[in-house]
């Protein structure tokens, strides 16, 4: 691979310059993945920057194995390292929260203002009766209670489960019952488009059906409970202010378990049931803060932004916890990202200096549609590193993304990992050569395996399952209540082999190259062809911006490929691609598919849409693209969303 010094293109080679290098904390790359080979010795050293009101008899536990357990005698309390351990430093007065809205409204907490509230809010929820193991869940947007409460349950001990706000009443109440909350958290609406969607009649429709839940705890968020407007509270509603007033601003944490359950979080469920996913205290504490530390080189005088909700594991990890386990600024936004017009993100890194970005593919192709007009309105230069999360990203979004946003000077570091995981498993790091489309490497104490349908390594340059080889220490600890569930998905196909679903290969260089779903396969004249590789070949035309696919049945070929293109700006299926030419841009794309994927790729459909169906962390759904085709029942559509 070719190496140089400066952040240019090199046959799609990218390379960090030396200032990027000096700068990061971690300096030599092969020295940590060696590290990282004995991963007892790597993540044991790892935990020593926390405060461990006892320390772990055991590094790692197999003896129940796949039920792992790490750090185990270890007694901790996330909110303490998270808060807490900030007061008696120089950061206290540091902004820990930074929230901004699409109304252009703003609240800061430093530490000290943050440990306080946070402290009023688990003093209010112990008088309630809520103890260590008691469960509460949260329907709230993306506003500073949100954090506060959150933090305020670790402290005490007890589980959160937060729910995307924007689930339907049915999608709530399910997700309530299956752990059995006895409080709801929630607000009276959430700001999404100039407009206030209600929150609370959804809450209340849910717990109909949800006999454990004695107490619904209210933000005031948007002001519908002003004045007159609290008669429209139910018996066991209180207001959030109400609830924390006069509480004492100091809590004595609880000292819990490195084994002791953190939270649940559920998936979509636009699959089939949501799976309930459990994380322990240590171990995730451990994993997220590290790696945010070292593959986005957190400094002291940061402003980190990660666009992601906290209904979604990117919020709960990166977006909430690491960056306050790490004493940095978080800065949390509600409202969409084009909204009062595309230039909303761009004008918030202006206005705030923002230094590390982190945010979805999606996102990007999704404003990369309005062209350079918004972004070329504001100076990004406060940006130094920038981050991709959710799904694989395409030549064309990175390089825009690298651009347009990063200035051609900051490197992208492209994440891939999983509810399931916790903790960022396979990414670059500041210093690594880049490669646009692939994750790079396993990290340091991280081992993958792409491996065949017997479970046997494929080979270089050979797609196949993506497994984890080791245990890691933020991996979940099994499905809510469901162990057997847990075992049947994960680990009944490949012996001590994590399953994650997903698709990879590895190349010469040992860059991993995600493939997409396993699930997501197309059998093509008895051929077999992943829809995102068919979706990637689309992509890297200029005239499409984002592509899904799905299989449509065929009586000749089994199945054909049916493709569904955003176009960008100025494009049509039925004209030419550009003047002079003789076909319309729709023949034009199915030979630039047929000259990248070769003749496997029989495309039968081709249509041009305004959106796709995608999950509200970002993910496109070609199951509902399918059931639209076949006619059949979309299911529970309200984990859908169009950014």
């Amino acid at each position: 691979m070719t190496k140089n010094n400066s952040l240019k293109e090199d046959n799609k080679v990218f390379s960090p310059n030396t200032q990027v290098i000096e700068n990061a904390n971690v300096k030599d790359w092969d020295k940590e993945i060696h590290a990282g080979e004995d991963i007892e010795k790597y993540w044991s050293d790892k935990a020593k920057q926390f405060d461990w009101f006892k320390k772990w008899d055991t590094i790692l536990d197999t003896s129940g194995k796949p039920f792992y357990k790490w750090f185990v005698g270890g007694k901790i309390n996330l909110a303490h390292n998270a808060v807490d351990r900030w007061i008696d430093s120089d950061k206290k007065d540091k902004v820990a929260i930074l929230y901004v809205n699409e109304l252009g409204d703003e609240i800061k907490l430093t530490y000290n203002e943050l440990s306080k509230e946070v402290n009023k809010m688990a003093n209010a929820l112990r008088n309630l009766g809520i103890k260590k193991g008691d469960s509460v869940s949260l329907y709230l947007p993306m506003c500073p209670e949100l954090v506060v409460t959150m933090v305020a349950c670790t402290k005490i001990g007890a589980i959160h489960s937060a729910i995307y706000s924007g689930l339907s009443s049915s999608a709530v109440s399910e997700r309530i019952n299956n752990i059995k909350s006895k409080v709801v958290v929630t607000a009276d609406g959430t700001y999404r488009r100039g407009k206030v969607i209600t929150l609370k009649p959804i809450v209340d429709e849910a717990i109909l059906d949800c006999p454990t839940v004695q107490n619904v705890v209210v933000v005031n968020h948007t002001g519908m409970f002003d004045g007159d407007g609290e008669n429209q509270l139910k018996e066991n509603d209180i207001l959030f202010e109400k609830f924390i007033e006069g509480m004492e601003d100091s809590c004595e944490c609880e000292e819990t378990d490195a084994e002791d359950p953190l939270f649940v979080l559920y998936t979509s469920g636009s699959t089939g049931k949501p799976k309930g996913v459990l994380h322990t205290t240590g171990g995730y504490m451990v994993g997220i803060a590290t790696t945010l530390q070292n593959i986005f080189d957190i400094q002291d005088g940061d402003i980190w932004w990660s666009t992601a909700d906290a209904g979604w594991i990117t919020g709960h990890s990166y977006t909430i916890y690491a960056p306050l386990l790490l004493g940095s600024t978080t800065l949390i936004f509600e409202g969409a990202p084009d909204y009062p017009d595309p230039g909303i993100w761009w004008k918030v890194i202006e206005q705030y200096g923002v230094t590390k970005f982190y945010t979805a593919p999606t996102a990007v192709r999704h404003l990369m549609r309005y062209g350079d007009e918004y972004i070329g309105s504001y100076d990004l230069n406060s940006i130094k590193v920038l981050g991709s999360v959710g799904e694989p990203i395409n030549y064309e979004a990175w390089k825009w993304m690298y651009d347009k946003i990063g200035n051609g000077k900051a490197p992208i570091m492209d994440t891939w990992w999983q509810t399931e995981t916790g903790m960022h498993m396979i990414s670059p790091l500041p210093i690594s050569d880049l490669k646009p489309g692939s994750a790079t490497k396993p990290l340091p104490g991280v081992h993958v395996a792409v491996v065949d349908e017997e479970g046997d390594p494929v080979g270089t340059g050979k797609r196949g399952y993506l497994t984890i080889s080791k245990p890691w220490p933020s991996m979940l600890r099994g499905l809510f209540n469901d162990d057997e569930r847990y075992l049947q998905e994960y680990w009944s196909t490949f012996p001590d082999l994590f399953k994650t679903g997903d698709m990879a290969k590895i190349d010469e260089d040992g860059y991993v190259w995600i493939q997409g779903r396993s699930d997501d396969v197309l059998k093509i004249s008895g051929h077999r062809i992943g829809a995102v590789e068919v979706e990637e070949a689309f992509n890297s035309h200029p005239a499409v911006n984002e592509t899904a696919v799905i299989g449509k049945e065929d009586p000749v070929k089994g199945q054909i490929i049916k493709s569904f293109l955003i176009l960008n700006k100025g494009y049509d299926l039925e004209k030419p691609y550009k003047e002079g030419d003789e076909f319309p841009l729709l023949n034009t794309l199915k030979l630039h598919v047929r000259h990248t994927l070769g003749p496997v790729a029989v495309l039968g459909e081709t249509v041009s849409v305004e959106s796709l169906p995608k999950t509200k962390s970002g993910k496109i759904m070609r199951r509902i693209l399918k059931a639209q085709e076949e006619g059949e029942d979309l299911g529970d559509t309200s984990t859908l969303d169009d950014l």
